[in-house]
């Protein structure tokens, strides 16, 4: 590409799951609600909501796919996903990095983030090695014409790369936080299920486990797991 570089894309779902696989999570999904259904001593209250999860998460699914789309312009980028659209300007960019999610495996799929100057990162819905047949390729592309609608060309930054780092063991910290209090938080839904039958005596205590125990958790392993990574660079 030479002269004044014009970029005008938008990069949707081209390519669909399986039918395969949407038959195999319908099957899960319908099993898990038919399970629930059956006569047992399970309260109802605590019934409803497998099936609010499941109704929840397979809204959210559809929505991202049906809806999810990263357009490109000479004004920056916008990201549209499930329910809103978040726009960066070419001047708050940062840098455009294809990274893996697995780092430990060189056969893991290829994503596209945006990094902007605070040290934020955004995912690229549709910019990835499933979409697209060469996506770094594509990336360079949309990295030389950014460079020109800057008027500077990429260059790294360490004050910026420092706050990718620390924002990277903030994420990190966060994921297996939410991973621990979604344990806690379902052990005690077992707890209640098996040992607390709900009556008007029983329902404060019922509300007061499934919020306090899973918050109390999250807390604690956030603050654990922040003090207990090691400060790695975000970019090498």
């Amino acid at each position: 590409m030479g002269g004044d570089i014009e970029v005008e894309r938008e990069y949707r779902r081209q390519r669909t799951t399986s039918r395969g696989r949407i038959v195999a999570l319908w099957f899960v999904m319908g099993n898990c609600v038919l399970q629930l259904s059956r006569p047992d001593g399970i309260p109802l209250p605590y019934k409803l909501c497998g099936p609010a999860l499941i109704a929840l998460l397979s809204v959210w699914a559809f929505l991202a796919v049906r809806r999810g789309l990263t357009s490109v312009g000479a004004d920056g980028i916008a990201v549209r996903g499930a329910f809103r659209v978040r726009k960066r300007a070419w001047h708050d960019i940062y840098d455009l990095r294809v990274e893996s999610r697995n780092n430990k495996n060189a056969d893991a799929r290829l994503w596209t983030w945006l990094h902007d100057n605070d040290g934020r990162r955004l995912l690229l819905p549709n910019v990835d090695d499933w979409q697209l047949p060469d996506v770094r390729a594509e990336v360079e592309e949309l990295r030389t014409a950014a460079a020109q609608h800057q008027g500077t060309a990429w260059e790294l930054r360490p004050e910026v790369e420092d706050r990718i780092g620390l924002r990277a063991v903030r994420r990190k910290a966060r994921e297996r936080a939410v991973t621990g209090a979604l344990l806690v938080f379902f052990a005690a839904i077992g707890y209640l299920v098996w040992t607390v039958p709900v009556h008007d005596g029983h329902r404060l205590l019922a509300v007061l486990l499934l919020l306090s125990a899973p918050l109390s958790a999250y807390a604690l392993l956030v603050t654990l797991f922040r003090l207990r990574s090691p400060r790695t660079p975000a970019h090498t």
